[in-house]
């Protein structure tokens, strides 16, 4: 049952940020009997949506639900509540909803209801659905994926700055898919004037666009950017420079500035205020200095690279700026979880080891 509200709430992935994509799965006898996902903020929460597709009555049943429901008001009522009117005698849930509007409260509140309530029935697996909704309530700052495409030699461009396309039309449509998931899509000035990038969801279908971000510290775009077409972007910056500022937000992008380590911004700053703004998945796509960058920060929790199989020599731009180890020790390890081919190119996902 709860395997099943799991493959059920992966279906609001897309859709549902900033809330979680939760599932839910209502069983009576062993038998179910209503199910449903969170797919949209605004629309039915999972629960509600399982007790309205009930195909009997929902009284003495049990709710297996992939994260603790909701007891606060928001655009919603309390899912909670909803439990305890229909009359359900148990509530599964997988995990405990770290929100403080939540955090507990949820459980107490069915439990003073009478329900039964457990928690902790694939939580593991619960914890990789909901990681970047985690992430955002419990560590203050979105889940961060960065995504690269090289060569077999782990080379990005040719010394020129020559890269279309080192990867196959395959693994483009690959990366659209993680865009269309990713709430937001972060780069950089320097991507911004060596690629002239859209960022867009293009080659699959999607309904909800991400937003894209950029972090320009001279406030230097080129009016005639891609990024600035379609919806207006939000450019991060340090610059204090008026004249810039609003020669970009007549372009219609929303500036902010943030705060500066040096005369560069501070990446850990960026890393709270995408989570402010209600970020939960953000995509990073970007040159290998930004890239480097926030690796040393310590704020990369994923990566997902595209290796062609080619060989671009030693002269060519590599994947990220770390700057030189004084020894082994420093390295980052990665835990690789999933190796597959994408079309004649080979995906490699890894997660940053803490």
């Amino acid at each position: 049952m709860m395997s099943r509200a799991l493959a059920l709430g992966a279906r609001g992935l897309d859709t549902a940020t900033p809330n979680p994509s939760v599932g839910c799965v209502i069983a009576k006898g062993g038998r179910v009997i209503g199910e449903g996902w969170h797919a949209r903020a605004g629309e039915p929460h999972a629960e509600a949506a399982a007790l309205a597709a009930c195909r009997e009555d929902p009284t003495g049943a049990t709710a297996y639900v992939t994260l603790e429901p909701c007891s606060h008001r928001g655009r919603t009522p309390p899912c909670a509540d909803a439990l305890v009117r229909a009359g359900l005698a148990r509530v599964v849930a997988a995990l405990e909803d770290p929100n403080p509007l939540v955090a507990g409260a949820g459980f107490r509140r069915l439990r003073e209801a009478g329900l039964q309530v457990e928690a902790g029935l694939l939580a593991g697996e619960a914890a990789l659905l909901h990681r970047a909704f985690l992430s955002r309530m419990s560590r203050g700052r979105p889940w961060m994926i960065l995504k690269a495409g090289a060569s077999l030699d782990g080379r990005t461009a040719l010394a020129s700055g020559e890269s279309r396309w080192i990867t196959s039309e395959e693994a483009r449509r690959d990366v659209h898919r993680l865009r269309r998931r990713a709430c937001a899509v972060l780069t950089g000035y320097g991507t911004v004037r060596a690629d002239d990038p859209d960022l867009t969801v293009r080659h699959v279908p999607c309904e909800r666009q991400p937003r894209r971000v950029v972090i320009d510290n001279r406030l230097e775009l080129p009016e005639g950017a891609r990024i600035l077409q379609g919806v207006p972007p939000l450019v991060l910056t340090v610059s204090g420079d008026g004249a810039a500022r609003e020669r970009l937000e007549s372009r219609g992008a929303e500036v902010l500035s943030v705060g500066a380590e040096g005369s560069k911004t501070d990446l850990v700053a960026v890393a709270r205020m995408l989570a402010a703004r209600g970020f939960n998945e953000v995509l990073v796509e970007t040159g290998p200095k930004l890239a480097g960058s926030l690796l040393r920060a310590g704020l990369v929790d994923e990566i997902v690279l595209y290796l062609a199989p080619s060989l671009l020599g030693d002269l060519a731009q590599g994947l990220f700026a770390l700057g030189e180890l004084a020894s082994l020790g420093e390295r980052r390890n990665l835990a690789v979880t999933d190796v597959r081919a994408v079309g004649r190119d080979l995906r490699v996902i890894a997660r940053l080891e803490t």
